[in-house]
Parts: C-alpha cells; sequence; structure tokens
C-alpha cells in the first residue's frame, strides 16, 4: 500500500478545453494513464493537489470523474484555482454517491490517515495577495488549513502530517506570509505543491529545504505526466 501525489491534471474530456495545444502536454490524458497504471496499484492512495476537471459545473464533470474513478487507488482530491466545479463537501460527496465514484474523497477541513501518515491540506492562496478580497480569501484558507492539521492531531497525534496545497506558499521573493506561518508554527517538514507550470516558472519555484520545510512541486508537466511517490 503506497502513498503518491499529482496536481493539475487538467482533465477535460467532457469539454472543449484542451491542454494539448501547450507545449509539453501533447497527449498528455494517455501519458497520464499509462504512468498510472504502472506504478499505482489498487491498494495505494494518491493524493491529487488541485485543478483536476476543467468543467465548469459539477454536473459536467462526469468524463471526467469517472476516468479518474477507473485509474486505480484512492484518491484524495483538493481544490485548485481553475476547479470551478467545485461546490460544498457534501454536495460532491452526494454527486460521487450518485454516480458509483467511490474512489474518489474530498480533503477539505479534514485529514485522512494513510499509511502512517497524516494527510492535510487545503488550496492556499496567492503569493503577493494584497487586495482586501485577497487577504479574505488568505484568511479563509489558513483556517481550512488549521482545520486540516487539527483534524490530524485529533486522529492520530503520533502521525507525521504532511501538507498538500494548490498554490506553492513561496514562490521566487515571494511568500504567502500567513500559510508559511502556519506551516513553521505548526512544525511541518513536508509540503507539496501545484499550480506552476513551464520551465521558465518552475525555476522560481522553490524546492527542497525552504526554513525546515521539505518543498515538492508536482505539477504533472513538471513530473512528466508520473505520479509521485511519497512512501
Amino acid at each position: 500500500m503506497a502513498l503518491f501525489v499529482l496536481a493539475d491534471l487538467h482533465l477535460s474530456l467532457g469539454s472543449d478545453k484542451p491542454m494539448d495545444v501547450f507545449p509539453g502536454w501533447e497527449n498528455y490524458v494517455e501519458k497520464l494513464e499509462r504512468n498510472w497504471r504502472s506504478l499505482v496499484k489498487e491498494t495505494d492512495t494518491v493524493v491529487v493537489a488541485g485543478d483536476i476537471s476543467w468543467a465548469m459545473k459539477l454536473e459536467d464533470t462526469y468524463q471526467d470523474f469517472l476516468f479518474l474513478h477507473r485509474l486505480p487507488g484512492v484518491k484524495l482530491l483538493l481544490k485548485g484555482n481553475h476547479d470551478y466545479w467545485w461546490s460544498t463537501k457534501s454536495k460532491i460527496e452526494t454527486y460521487f454517491a450518485q454516480n458509483g465514484f467511490d474512489t474518489l474523497h474530498i480533503l477539505h477541513n479534514d485529514a485522512y490517515l494513510v499509511e502512517g501518515k497524516a494527510i492535510c491540506g487545503t488550496r492556499g492562496w496567492l503569493y503577493n495577495s494584497e487586495t482586501e478580497e485577497d487577504q479574505k480569501i488568505v484568511r479563509r484558507e489558513v483556517g481550512r488549513l488549521q482545520a486540516s492539521l487539527d483534524a490530524a492531531k485529533r486522529k492520530d497525534p503520533q502521525a507525521e502530517r504532511l501538507v498538500f496545497l494548490h498554490y506553492p506558499p513561496v514562490y521566487g521573493n515571494m511568500a504567502c506570509r500567513e500559510i508559511l506561518q502556519v506551516l513553521e508554527e505548526e512544525k511541518i517538514q513536508t509540503c507539496y505543491f501545484g499550480h506552476i507550470h513551464g520551465n521558465q516558472a518552475s525555476r522560481r519555484a522553490i524546492r527542497g529545504d525552504y526554513k525546515g520545510i521539505k518543498m515538492h512541486l508536482i505539477s504533472c508537466d513538471y513530473v512528466n505526466f508520473i505520479p509521485v511517490f511519497i512512501r
């Protein structure tokens, strides 16, 4: 039973927004499926860290989630900035249940225990937030991250808490200070994030040790559409 992570699937099987038009994304769905099936077993778990489907409404996600459901393993999903279909947790879970998508689960204000690790996370927000509206979103995301971390403590105080975000908490010389403060205060040692695409942008993504936190960029195109093994 292994644990993997991947972000930014950007599936569009039921819509007209193909990613194949972008460099490096040619035949990405076939590549993703081939790599996933070669690594992930039915007993494994994959965290999908946002930007899952281009669908605008929950009812339009069917083809994308059918594809994801049929891939091996349990999938823990968190929200990305392009997941416009995202509704309340209860509505999404009801939709999954109605369609038999029992391998898909939402990570939102909660935590999951997997292989002795506590899976925690939230979307996060921009690393250069200055407007009042941005700050409101940051405060909300900080609250969701804290709720997830607290849930992990309640479920197993001894489990190492891994944090999964969609937005990077730090990028170049910019940082979402409020998110970083939570990671530092909670003594989080490992953080995975997506959102960053392209060779030029990925060079500015902070990877490796940052103030005692191991940062990992796991966007699909950055990892060549291969689920990243955690343990």
